[in-house]
């Protein structure tokens, strides 16, 4: 089988290295490798997939269905594998290989088109808050994580050279960021990047989290990235200022976090969001997240 990388891969992993790798162009290589190593009958390419993962549909030898993660080494691939075993499928979906080649994940394979995001709003919503509370736990006390002060450190080096028309939102979220690590009131072991879609189907377990990009701090950061889902809706509803005030009250209250440090976030967040969409030319998708920054 030919291993092609969808369009949206090969267009974000573009963004991430402008100067480019020969990752993707040794790509089929790697997965054909990876299969064959694993006597793994490939079934299709998940499309449009991840920005950051080409994930192939497969059955083991014995005809049990999973799935093949295939990474760069920017994305972390090793990091998710490690918070994946500390997990160990409690809320996130099943590592079946705690040991591979680098780069290479063999996991659960759990209805790869369904979403929160495929429900109403409100439902999807908490549902979503719901599995994203399983996996906040005491990181391993020999971890290698990245903390949300380093991760915050090296974006908040990046805004700093935003352009002069958005130095207000990129200056209130830098000031927002110090604040808050001022005064970090907990260390668990988040998902890093968690929202609607990241959360799917499965049959052990109704919804379970996948493709961490996993992070050691509060999880008023965790929750931060859930607060903007569905943003565009936001945007086009003349009440999405309202709405979103009203979602951070409520998703502050289900989770028992503090609801300023979770606006916070929030607000630092959107603005990183935003002026890096600015910068790889995604002009539209910058303007929804600075005018919903604009709103905390």
């Amino acid at each position: 089988m030919a291993f092609e990388p969808p369009q949206r891969l090969v267009r974000a992993l573009g963004e991430s290295a402008p100067d480019g790798d020969d990752w993707v162009e040794r790509l089929p290589e790697i997965a054909e490798q990876a299969v064959a190593l694993r006597e793994l009958t490939v079934e299709r390419v998940q499309v449009p997939g991840g920005r950051s993962s080409l994930v192939v549909l497969v059955r083991r030898a014995d005809g049990t269905p999973a799935v093949l993660k295939l990474a760069p080494a920017r994305a972390r691939p090793e990091s998710e594998r490690a918070a994946l075993a500390h997990w160990d499928g409690r809320g996130a979906v099943q590592l079946l290989e705690p040991f591979a080649a680098e780069g290479t994940l063999l996991l659960e394979r759990l209805h790869p088109d369904v979403s929160v995001r495929s429900l109403p709003e409100a439902k999807a919503l908490l549902e979503a808050a719901g599995a994203l509370r399983r996996l906040w736990v005491e990181p391993p006390g020999d971890h290698v994580f990245e903390t949300v002060a380093e991760r915050t450190g090296r974006q908040a080096s990046v805004m700093r050279g935003a352009s002069a028309e958005v130095a207000g939102l990129v200056s209130a979220a830098l000031e927002a960021r110090e604040s808050l690590l001022a005064a970090p009131p907990e260390e668990r072991l988040l998902h890093g990047t968690f929202r609607q879609s990241k959360v799917l189907s499965g049959v052990r377990s109704p919804w379970l989290a996948v493709g961490p990009d996993p992070v050691v701090g509060e999880c008023a950061f965790d929750l931060a990235r859930l607060v903007r889902d569905r943003v565009e809706d936001l945007i086009a509803s003349p009440s999405g200022a309202a709405t979103t005030r009203r979602r951070i009250k409520r998703l502050a209250e289900s989770l028992e976090v503090d609801q300023e440090r979770l606006r916070g976030w929030t607000l630092f967040r959107a603005v990183e969001s935003g002026v890096r969409a600015l910068r790889v030319g995604r002009p539209k998708d910058a303007e929804l997240l600075l005018e919903f920054a604009g709103w905390l």
